[in-house]
């Protein structure tokens, strides 16, 4: 049975709760997770990934069991989540690694790639977008709306993020057989972002989700450039990223390997097995070049 690792480390006067399993001398795999969740989404993966590689995956500040500044004491962007990523990577000496980028977790990946692009072995991208094209429009009208103007129409909106319904209905929607999904996936998460303060911490995040579109075109030229080993396995029913979001990948990278499952947004509640061991098929592969 593989041994995880539950560890707390400080980064920029922040304690960063990460997991951390696997040989220390195997080729490391970084998992960055997505709203509203945590490490916690990998909790099951790991033991699948660690016989073979060093997994680490960190709670994003205000996310999970890292510290959780208010909004009025730390100027939540994804460039200062990147910054507290590659801190906390540049602690543990970790300086070449694959990434896999669900959500959120692809905005840091992103920007840890194009602020070092030697470092990056291979990407595996779950539900984690790159393309205007994975923008599911009835889901993103009303972020959109948001971070153009805060009002008190667009806030009531976006605030609905935040509930329980809202939460569970992310990690069922598209999935075939509901009941596989376990109800304290949803009810863990709800009562982390329910920390008093954290709805201005997370108010904050998704208006600066908009200064990620612009950044497409960057990445796109990473990719061109690199073309670094890809595995885009995405849940196909997602209605926050759709299936376009995983095939767009293959214009800037025509090797990538694209693998739709009948799946939602969190494609690990359901799909486990069958995303590990893609996941361990292309890395095996990608990290032999």
């Amino acid at each position: 049975m593989v041994a995880i690792q539950h560890r707390f480390v400080d980064v920029e006067g922040h304690r960063i709760f990460y997991r951390e399993a696997g040989p220390a001398d195997a080729p490391t795999v970084v998992l960055l997770h997505g709203y509203p969740t945590s490490s916690h989404m990998f909790r099951n993966l790991i033991p699948k990934l660690a016989e073979e590689y060093h997994v680490v995956a960190p709670d994003h500040l205000g996310f999970g069991l890292s510290d959780a500044p208010g909004a009025d004491e730390f100027d939540y962007t994804f460039d200062a989540l990147a910054r507290i990523t590659a801190g906390l990577l540049s602690g543990l000496g970790i300086t070449r690694y694959a990434i896999y980028v669900q959500d959120y977790g692809a905005p840091i990946g992103w920007r840890l790639a194009l602020a070092n692009p030697s470092a990056i072995t291979a990407i595996i991208s779950q539900n984690g977008n790159a393309y205007a094209e994975g923008f599911v429009e009835s889901f993103w009208t009303d972020v959109w709306a948001y971070a153009t103007d805060q009002n008190e129409q667009t806030e009531a909106a976006i605030r609905f993020a935040l509930t329980r319904e809202a939460i569970r209905w992310q990690y069922l929607h598209g999935v075939p057989e509901p009941s596989l999904v376990d109800p304290g996936t949803w009810e863990h998460d709800l009562a982390l972002v329910s920390r008093p303060g954290n709805d201005l911490v997370q108010l904050q995040l998704f208006r600066d989700y908009a200064t990620n579109p612009p950044l497409y075109p960057a990445v796109h030229e990473y990719f061109r450039t690199s073309q670094v080993p890809l595995l885009a396995v995405w849940g196909e029913h997602d209605e926050i990223f759709g299936p376009a979001g995983a095939t767009a990948f293959a214009r800037d990278l025509p090797d990538a390997q694209i693998e739709l499952l009948p799946g939602g947004h969190f494609l690990l509640e359901s799909h486990l097995d069958d995303v590990a061991t893609l996941i361990r098929d292309f890395l095996a592969t990608a990290l032999a070049r």
